[in-house]
């Protein structure tokens, strides 16, 4: 089914490849720049789908992780997607835990990275009063990051206008602190979906504990570290993330929709 109006999520999407429909969601400073390389590995056999959170344009009382799982909710019926498969990094990763348990009959695998929802020390909420300059904003992100060369400065440039915009901090503090009060630990014993867990041994942000907890409480989760990186494992180590997650989605594979 379609509803009337275009959803706020069909504001800017990738859409490249055919086969299993494979969506990737991005945290409170990731862009779609950030899964180039996991599109590149993917889009040969399956259908990828890169939509752009809507985190500025909500108004401060939807500026949460239900109304961002309704939202995907909402963009995967427009588009009548099915049987997908969610690959979710940080906020995306407890956006993609909370869709599944919502709506288990259009998740065939979640693959989560760096996910939110458990232990977490989020730099948003440390901050919340922060007047940051540039160089300070700039070693936070490179102490997040235990390969900090491979971070550009366009990524850079985007977080410091982020924070340094009042309605934009605004947004980002409340999404934030219901990252930190939503927490998703007492449903994941009822997701039954294959789950696998990519982290970086060197995350700081969320670290390997995380990690641990959720596949303490994952019935059917698999986890795979990665040593020499932190909190962004699909730029850090791009080939060896695409290699335990094609591995992942080539296992008892979705039926293919075009």
């Amino acid at each position: 089914m379609k509803y009337g109006n275009p959803p706020l999520y069909n504001q800017s999407f990738t859409n490249t490849g055919a086969g299993p429909v494979v969506i990737l969601l991005h945290g409170l400073f990731g862009s779609n720049v950030m899964w180039k390389a996991v599109v590149n590995a993917l889009k040969e056999d399956f259908k990828v789908i890169v939509p752009r959170l809507p985190l500025f344009e909500l108004p401060v009382e939807q500026a949460n992780i239900k109304h961002l799982a309704a939202l995907l909710h909402e963009f995967i019926e427009w588009n009548q997607f099915t049987n997908v498969t969610l690959v979710g990094h940080a906020l995306g990763g407890q956006v993609a835990l909370l869709y599944a348990h919502l709506h288990p009959g259009n998740v065939h695998k979640l693959v989560l990275t760096a996910s939110a929802g458990s232990k977490e020390n989020s730099p948003v909420l440390n901050a919340r009063n922060s007047t940051s300059s540039y160089r300070d904003v700039h070693n936070k992100i490179l102490e997040a990051c235990y390969r900090s060369e491979l971070i550009s400065n366009e990524l850079v440039d985007e977080i410091y206008t982020s924070v340094h915009n009042i309605p934009r901090r605004i947004s980002l503090w409340n999404l934030a602190l219901s990252s930190r009060r939503a927490n998703v630990s007492s449903f994941l014993t009822t997701i039954r979906h294959p789950v696998l867990l990519i982290w970086g041994l060197q995350d700081k942000i969320t670290p390997p504990e995380a990690a641990l907890h959720f596949h303490d409480l994952l019935p059917n989760g698999r986890v795979k570290f990665i040593d020499k990186c932190g909190h962004m494992p699909m730029v850090e180590q791009a080939k060896e993330f695409n290699d335990h997650l094609l591995l992942f989605l080539r296992s008892h594979p979705a039926h293919a929709v075009l």
